[in-house]
């Protein structure tokens, strides 16, 4: 239980954050905006197999608004604790595992995004797009917070400057925002894209969380996604275990 006080900390800091309206406000504004723009607005012009595009449209920005807030919470929180407030280093000084220091910082990362999402949930189920929950879909909501909160561990561990951790977003995130099959299936991309694309992690939640049953390619996305997660949760960990500033 020693990353339990991690955790902890890092959800007191949350609660003081959640009850000012500016935090809530920031967390759903993107997406909304995404939502009466495409969904609203495009969407009404954009034909997907299977059932109306607000119906796709949503279990996507739920994976966009987790991937989101579970990784740049994670990466701006730690990288300010580590090179300007200075407080990172007393967890490396006490008797911590570096695997509890990650697993502390993970499951702080993972609460937030799911807050986020789950508000994007709520307008879903209220909107008449078809939206339906599922043991699944929640199966890939908790996976792809834990998967992008280890991403944000090991971006806030590498990073030099708080800046850097933008630049990090803007190469990895945004893009996947984008072309992961958040807006539009995949499938209507040129074949060499979609390639690329598979590679990317967000693509394999997008696949995952529209299925109601787990079949063939909704067994290799979550393998694929598990493998992203243990990955980033071994070089986080690492990263911390070697911490030397």
């Amino acid at each position: 239980m020693n990353w339990y006080p991690i955790f902890l900390r890092e959800m007191i800091q949350f609660r003081k954050k959640l009850f000012r309206l500016g935090y809530i406000f920031t967390s759903m504004m993107v997406p909304l905006l995404y939502l009466l723009a495409f969904g609203l607005g495009l969407g009404r012009s954009v034909q997907v197999p299977g059932g109306t595009y607000l119906g796709f449209l949503l279990p996507g920005l739920v994976a966009m608004s987790s991937m989101n807030n579970s990784y740049n919470w994670v990466a701006s929180g730690l990288n300010l604790n580590r090179v300007y407030f200075k407080t990172f280093q007393v967890l490396i000084q006490a008797p911590i595992a570096p695997t509890s220091i990650m697993a502390g910082y993970v499951l702080a990362g993972m609460v937030r995004g799911l807050f986020a999402s789950v508000m994007i949930v709520l307008v879903g189920l209220v909107a008449r797009s078809g939206f339906h929950l599922t043991p699944l879909f929640v199966l890939t909501l908790l996976l792809n917070c834990f998967l992008f909160a280890n991403m944000g561990v090991l971006i806030g561990m590498i990073t030099k400057t708080h800046e850097d951790t933008s630049t990090y977003a803007n190469f990895f995130i945004l893009p996947m925002v984008f072309f992961s099959g958040t807006f539009f299936p995949i499938d209507r991309m040129p074949v060499v894209l979609q390639a690329v694309v598979l590679c990317l992690p967000l693509t394999h939640t997008n696949i995952l969380i529209r299925k109601t049953v787990l079949d063939a390619e909704g067994l290799t996305a979550v393998l694929v996604m598990a493998a992203y997660a243990v990955l980033f949760f071994i070089l986080g960990s690492r990263k911390i275990k070697n911490y030397s500033e």
